[in-house]
Formats: C-alpha cells, sequence, structure tokens
C-alpha cells in the first residue's frame, strides 16, 4: 500500500509516550458494503472466526494503553503488543475480496456481518457484532482455535492476537465459508494453525454468554458491555496560565529565518517519507513533500468507469500539540481548518475528517476537560465548514478513534486531536502543487497577518509558548476555501501552499526552494515585521500569473474575503522579504532540507 501523506510533530512532551497513529482510505461501492453488525432475522446465526490462531500475544492490550507506562516495566509490557503476520494478512486480505465477491454474486451480503478483531479480541468483535443488531451471542471458548497450550480461557476470549477477522452468518453459509478458508485459500497450508472455525451462535435473548466445557464464563446483558456504564463525568475547563511574552525585537533577521527553517517542525520531512513506498499500485499523482496534501487516482484502470478514471483523491493529516497546550478548543478548531486548508491547497473539495483524540486521564477533571474542549473544538470547526456542491451541509466527521491515559511519571501528553481530512477532485492531474511555476508572477496572501505568534516556532526558539495562539474566524472560514477552491478550480492559479509552522516566512521559502525562484516579498500592516513574518496566522500564499490579477480579485471579491498582494517571484534566486531578510535560496534550502535530516543521525 502506498504512503500517501503523514504529518509529523517533535515536542518534549511525547518523549515518555510517543504517538503513531493510521489513517487507511478504502474504496467500496455502497451496494457492496458489508456492515460490522447481525442482519435482521439473524436469530439462527453462527460466529465464524478466521485466521490466526490465539495465542497470548496482545493479552490485556487495551487495558495496557490505558495504564501509565514505567521504565521498569518494559518486559512485561511487551506482553501486550500484538505480534503481527505481514504474509498471512496479505494472503488473508485476497481470501476476504474473493469471498466478497462470492457473497455479492449469490446476492448474500445482506445476510452476514463482518468485523476484524482489534481492542478485546474475540471477547469485543462477537458482542458487538451481536449488539449492533439486536441480538446476543453465545460463544464456546473451547471451539477457538489456539496456538499455544495452556492458554486461560480469560486470554483465549481477550487476547488480541493480529490478522483474525470474524462473520456472523446463517447456517446456509457456514460450509461455503468454511471451504472458502480452510480449501480453497488452505489457510492451514499457508500458516500453523491458522484456519476457519464455527465458535459460537446468535442468542433472541439479547444476553452474552461465553462457555468454557459447559462452565459459564460471562453471562450479561450484551448492552450491558458494549454501552457500559453511562454517566457524567467530572471536568474541568483549563484556565489560561500563559502569558503573551514581551520580546526585544530580534537583532539578525537573517540568522533567525535560517534557524526556523532548520527546526525540526519547519523542516523537510523527505528523512522520514523516503523510506516509505509512494508509489506502489502506480495510483499516486502527487507524493507526500510534493504540496500540501497526498493526491491519488484510485480508479486510473480499465475496471472502473471512464467517467471516474481520473477523479483525484486528496489526503491530509494535521495538529499541533504547543496550540493546544495554550488552549485545546482552538487547538482543535486549528488542526481541522489546518487539515481542511491542505486538501483545498491542492485543488481539492474537502469531503470529510476523521479523528484520533490522543489525551491524558480522563480521571482527572483537568484533562478531561481538556478532551471536552477539544471535541467542541472539532464540532464548531466541521460545523462552520459547507460542502461547496451541498451549501446545506457541513463538513462530516465520519470515521475516529479515542486513545485515552497517555501519561507516564513525567506528565501527560499535550492534548493531541489528530486531523485527518480527505477531499476530492474530478481531474487528479489537475492537483496544484505549491512549488513556484515561473518568474515575473504575483504572490497573493488570504489571511490577513494577526498578532498570533502563541506556540509559534519563533518563541519556541525564544524559550516562550506565549497565549495567543491562531483563532481562525468560523465565520468566514467556509468562504475563504471556497474561494481558495474556485480559483484553484478555474485554473488562476499556479502555485498555492496554506500557512503553518514558520509563518509566512517559511511558507513562501518552502514555494521557492524546487526551482530556486526568487521572491521580493512586502507584507503590509503595523505589526513587529518579526510577527508578520514568522506568526503562524492561518491562510494561504496563491501564485498567480499577473494577467489573471483582475479575475482572481473579483472572484475573491465575490466571496468577501481579501486577497493581498504581497509580492513578485524573480530571477534573483534571493529570498527578500521585508527589507530585513535577504538571504541566497539555496543557502535556505540547505538548511530546510538538513534540519531534521542532521538531528536524525
Amino acid at each position: 500500500m502506498p504512503n500517501l501523506a503523514g504529518d509529523l510533530y517533535y515536542d518534549a512532551a511525547y518523549n515518555e509516550n510517543c504517538l503513531v497513529t493510521v489513517v487507511t482510505l478504502g474504496v467500496v461501492r455502497e451496494d457492496r458494503i458489508i456492515h460490522s453488525y447481525a442482519p435482521s432475522h439473524a436469530d439462527n446465526h453462527v460466529f465464524i472466526l478466521v485466521g490466526k490462531p490465539t495465542d497470548n500475544s496482545g493479552f490485556g492490550g487495551a487495558s495496557f494503553a490505558s495504564s501509565t507506562l514505567l521504565k521498569g516495566q518494559q518486559e512485561k509490557n511487551k506482553g501486550a503488543v500484538q505480534e503481527p503476520n505481514a504474509f498471512l494478512q496479505r494472503h488473508l486480505l485476497k481470501a476476504n475480496n474473493a469471498l466478497f465477491k462470492q457473497l455479492e454474486e449469490q446476492h448474500c451480503l445482506d445476510q452476514v456481518g463482518f468485523k476484524d478483531l482489534g481492542a478485546g479480541g474475540i471477547a469485543c468483535a462477537s458482542v458487538e457484532l451481536a449488539e449492533a443488531g439486536g441480538y446476543g451471542a453465545d460463544i464456546q471458548v473451547e471451539k477457538i482455535p489456539v496456538g499455544m497450550q495452556g492458554l486461560m480461557p480469560a486470554v483465549i476470549l481477550c487476547s488480541e492476537t493480529q490478522e483474525r477477522f470474524m462473520w456472523v452468518v446463517p447456517p446456509s453459509l457456514v460450509e461455503t465459508i468454511l471451504t472458502h478458508y480452510n480449501q480453497t485459500f488452505a489457510l492451514p497450508q499457508v500458516s500453523e494453525g491458522a484456519c476457519a472455525a464455527v465458535i459460537g451462535h446468535i442468542r433472541s435473548d439479547g444476553l452474552y454468554v461465553v462457555t468454557h466445557h459447559g462452565k459459564k464464563l460471562v453471562n450479561a446483558r450484551a448492552r450491558d458491555v458494549t454501552q457500559g456504564i453511562l454517566y457524567e463525568r467530572p471536568f474541568v475547563l483549563k484556565a489560561m496560565t500563559q502569558t503573551e511574552p514581551s520580546l526585544p525585537p530580534p537583532e539578525e533577521m537573517n540568522t533567525l529565518f535560517i534557524r526556523i527553517l532548520r527546526h525540526e517542525n519547519v523542516a523537510s520531512r523527505a528523512p522520514v517519507y523516503e523510506t516509505y513506498d509512494k508509489q506502489v499500485q502506480g495510483r499516486t499523482v502527487v507524493e507526500a513533500g510534493w504540496a500540501d496534501a497526498g493526491v491519488m487516482q484510485p480508479f486510473n484502470e480499465d475496471a472502473y468507469p471512464e467517467e471516474i478514471r481520473q477523479v483525484g483523491v486528496a489526503l491530509s493529516l494535521d495538529q499541533n500539540p504547543r496550540y493546544n497546550q495554550i488552549d485545546a478548543y482552538w487547538g482543535a478548531v486549528n488542526a481541522v481548518i489546518e487539515a481542511v486548508r491542505n486538501i483545498t491547497a491542492v485543488g481539492a473539495t474537502p469531503l470529510a475528517i476523521s479523528d484520533c483524540l490522543c489525551f491524558g486521564n480522563p480521571e482527572k477533571p483537568e484533562q478531561m476537560g481538556e478532551l471536552v474542549a477539544a471535541v467542541r473544538g472539532i464540532a464548531d470547526a466541521c460545523r462552520a465548514i459547507t460542502i461547496k456542491a451541498h451549501p446545506e451541509a457541513t463538513l462530516p466527521v465520519i470515521a475516529g478513534n479515542v486513545s485515552l491515559y497517555n501519561e507516564s511519571p513525567h506528565g501527560t501528553i499535550p492534548p493531541s486531536p489528530m486531523i485527518a481530512c480527505v477531499g476530492s477532485m474530478p481531474d487528479a492531474a489537475k492537483a496544484v502543487t505549491y512549488d513556484l511555476k515561473k518568474t515575473d508572477s504575483l504572490l497573493l496572501l488570504v489571511g490577513e497577518r494577526q498578532d498570533e505568534c502563541g506556540g509559534s516556532v519563533y518563541y519556541q526558539l525564544q524559550g516562550e509558548l506565549g497565549s495567543k495562539l491562531p483563532k481562525p474566524d468560523l465565520m468566514t472560514i467556509a468562504n475563504e476555501i471556497h474561494a481558495v477552491h474556485a480559483a484553484i478550480s478555474q485554473s488562476l492559479v499556479l502555485a498555492a501552499h496554506d500557512i503553518s509552522e514558520g509563518g509566512l516566512a517559511a511558507a513562501v521559502a518552502e514555494m521557492s526552494f524546487k526551482r530556486a525562484i526568487g521572491v521580493t516579498v512586502e507584507i503590509p500592516g503595523d505589526l513587529p515585521v518579526e510577527k508578520k513574518l514568522f506568526g503562524e496566522t492561518g491562510g494561504f500564499v496563491l501564485e498567480v500569473a499577473k494577467h489573471h490579477l483582475a479575475s482572481i480579485k473579483t472572484l475573491f471579491a465575490e466571496y468577501a474575503i481579501p486577497l493581498i498582494q504581497v509580492g513578485e517571484t524573480d530571477n534573483t534566486s534571493r529570498l527578500r522579504m521585508n527589507k530585513v531578510v535577504d538571504v541566497l535560496v539555496s543557502e535556505a534550502k540547505w538548511a530546510w532540507e538538513n534540519g531534521l535530516r542532521e538531528r536524525l543521525l
């Protein structure tokens, strides 16, 4: 699978509790969706477990994720980590896809439920499949294939062994499914102990019952297991504790500029991206690092209808822990808006987001308050962004995950709402990258500079955090997004880059590096020049041909969004900004390309 996009952020608060989150995109026809619940009229359905034999790897993984990490327990903790088998996984995916097709041809998709096994293993998969359909389940532990002797029944039930899936199917399909996996795809021969096996059946009384050789281990209402105990957890919304620093004007702006470009949260991510396969399958049009979002062409095969083969799908991911340390609400708002801006900058229409909410211990009222504030921020930001083709609709959250209790004896992580945004465009070949395309073009700014250096890289280099973090205007953000999208769709934009870490100065520099095109920039306004250049108020920098200036101004006026001319490109190969920065593009590029690479040596 290609790695299409990504985000990377370094912060000392993650040193004892690193986060790795993944978002996966797939394509399915709406009429071929298989749901992860028992269908209606499933009173006599049975559960079939497929894949690797159950062992003790990953046992307690879900509860481990809610534990405080202690260095002295490293060896013990390893047992909570699942052991993957990539070869078996690939084989299982092929077997699954072949079975999906077979069931579709037999018009049976609406008779089955299907789910992969994650946290809680067989216990969670079986009770969720059953309860979501309004049923209970009867699971017989002794029927579960195991790969180790002497496993306790509770371990077998709750182990998070990888490469396993579960079906709930009518009796008429049992033999078909067992034959498919065990004979046609020969799971027992592919990997020792792997197979498909019947392990239980649906109950109509809503009870979730687990037995081991006739002895009851669990006897509870399925709804009680899946929904848990609902109550209002106490929380305290964090009061602003940060203050805005009073800093003297920088003495040497060129040096400061180079330091910002070298910073690990601004510098090129190529040392990380280059370790991934980005072009496998031949669908990637824009790789991570070439533009603000990755773009792929998922239907570029004859198997798909001709009218959709050019469609592009864009993906971006964002969050900034320093913003979240100041204010979890506005940190979350920024994460959503930044992800949306990235999708827009390549010319795609933002369609939906997914989130991974990584936070500390919710039993502590202040940390619970951070989660509450961030969720509100995500909701408000999504409500503020309308879908262009459907003005009555706002940006939906279509998937997500929650990871709590992320802390160690050294403290908790910053509130970390990881946001992924997905968008689409009619023609992937028209995706816009952020590199400047030619000399003698104009640089236009969307997003007037504000006194918003809180959480910025500039403040970090001064040992400060600040309080005035970027606060996007939720009343106008939809028009801003639609205006930029319209300008790109009408081919009025040569290059587009959003403004984030490092501010406008870093954004312009990154645009100049590919072709060593020089720029002269003059940012208007009354702010101190360092805040104009390095403040991280969001927005866009657009490269526009001079003969398109009138057209794009008219377009932005229709959306009531200010468009500010701040510079021009030239053939000097120098970066000149507000008469205080003047460096060679090659010098700035070297700093940007090697800033992170040197730290990773």
